[in-house]
């Protein structure tokens, strides 16, 4: 009998049976999936003149909560007044929809292939908390060198590869170096 047909089946209380949990989809092939990508780097910079990144526009979204909550600091810091000082919104940015499109196309793909589901990720010797606590660790280090370095792994290593800007190729050396570096000391909490 089907998978489908089983699961509609009643039981001996004249209820149909639970659902049973569809197996997600496999992933695209990658190469596949690399080409698709240089095809909407390209689009991005012929459409709009601009690549593709996720920093600047987190960057945004956060400053404009900051603007709500204390303006005064927003118009005396140079480097936010240029994104929110006075009348300007720091969400009228053409990265602030590609940052939105992103999280709600991944949200959609994610939806559609049976992915999305609310877990943590980690080694068999790790807990829960440690594990939220370090990858919040990770985020604010990342956060923090993305806007160091002006500009996160997809606007830097994406966008400023793709047109063979040094600093760009330089950054994403310095990324898997030092992601490799700092792999071995924190290994305990994936083993």
């Amino acid at each position: 009998m089907d998978t489908s047909e089983q699961k509609n089946q009643p039981t001996d209380t004249g209820h149909p049976q639970e659902s049973i949990p569809i197996a997600p989809k496999p992933y695209i092939n990658s190469y596949l999936a690399g080409a698709m990508l240089g095809v909407v780097l390209f689009m991005a910079f012929f459409l709009t003149g601009n690549g593709l990144g996720a920093s600047g526009g987190i960057n945004r979204i956060l400053v404009f909560f900051e603007d709500v909550v204390a303006p005064e600091h927003v118009d005396r810091t140079p480097y936010l007044l240029k994104m929110a000082g006075g009348d300007k919104n720091p969400l009228d940015h053409w990265i602030i929809f590609i940052v939105v499109g992103t999280v709600l196309g991944g949200f959609v793909s994610g939806m559609i292939h049976h992915r999305v589901s609310l877990e943590v990720i980690k080694g068999p010797n790790i807990t829960v908390p440690t594990r939220l606590t370090m990858a919040f660790i990770g985020g604010i280090l990342m956060g923090y060198g993305a806007r160091f370095a002006r500009g996160c792994t997809s606007g830097q290593a994406l966008s400023g590869g793709a047109v063979l800007s040094v600093g760009s190729w330089a950054f994403m050396f310095a990324v898997f170096g030092g992601g490799y570096a700092i792999a071995y000391f924190l290994r305990k909490f994936w083993n």
